[in-house]
């Protein structure tokens, strides 16, 4: 396995990136950090959306309403 090393990263742009390394194929996360410039991931991918969906509590939602979820989401940040 080959590792990549990128210096100056703050721990917990770091620690993000670690966990998206674990799920994801490695070019995916390289090209998600280098169009962030490895700066703050501000905008979470689809899978980690989709995985704050399933962990929420109630009922279905339709889809104005995963998409009023998604955005208040974001707008926490």
């Amino acid at each position: 396995m080959t590792s990549v090393q990128i210096k100056g990263v703050p721990k917990e742009t770091h620690a993000v990136l670690r966990q998206r390394a674990a799920r994801a194929p490695i070019n995916r996360c390289r090209s998600t950090c280098s169009a962030r410039s490895c700066g703050k991931p501000a905008m979470p991918t689809v899978d980690e959306v989709l995985d704050r969906l399933e962990q929420r509590t109630g009922g279905t939602l339709n889809f104005p309403q995963a998409v009023q979820a998604v955005r208040d989401d974001r707008d926490r940040r």
